[in-house]
């Protein structure tokens, strides 16, 4: 059960306040990385960062422009996508889809009030690949989400 709309009834009677994924409902889990807490869902394997989490993720990948490219994403206006609009698992409110990286673009999602960003499943892996210059790995989606689960759980590849 949601309570709030955002965290789930359980959780909250546990102590916890576990976040609810914007696309599948089901509860995430915060996951530890270099420091930062990550919001990841297991079920869709999506990813919240929190306002400023995304610019500490790319700065500890040595991506030095990160603020700027992260300051043009932010003001960037939003694009027509076949994806429904989300709503922000902070504040509830519809978040704008917005276009970054080449080719091909990966739409994410920004809420509007500034509490962060979503990532589908595999996004992220794109995103830094994108910012560093790097060709994808001839991998399929299934390969790119364990290839980021086991950077982020820290598992042997």
């Amino acid at each position: 059960m949601m309570a709030s709309g955002v965290y789930t009834t359980e959780a909250t009677h546990r102590g916890l306040r576990a976040m609810i994924c914007p696309v599948c409902k089901y509860d995430m889990i915060v996951v530890e990385y270099r420091s930062i807490e990550l919001d990841y869902c297991s079920n869709c394997k999506g990813v919240w960062f929190d306002s400023g989490e995304l610019e500490l993720l790319l700065q500890s990948h040595g991506l030095e422009e990160a603020k700027v490219f992260l300051d043009g994403v932010l003001n960037s206006k939003e694009v027509s996508s076949s994806e429904r609009k989300r709503n922000c698992p902070i504040c509830g409110h519809k978040m704008k889809k917005t276009a970054i990286g080449g080719q091909p673009e990966i739409i994410i999602d920004i809420c509007r009030d500034e509490h962060g960003l979503w990532f589908d499943g595999g996004e992220v892996s794109q995103l830094t690949r994108h910012l560093a210059g790097e060709r994808p790995p001839e991998r399929n989606p299934s390969e790119q989400v364990m290839g980021f689960l086991e950077e982020v759980l820290n598992l042997p590849e």
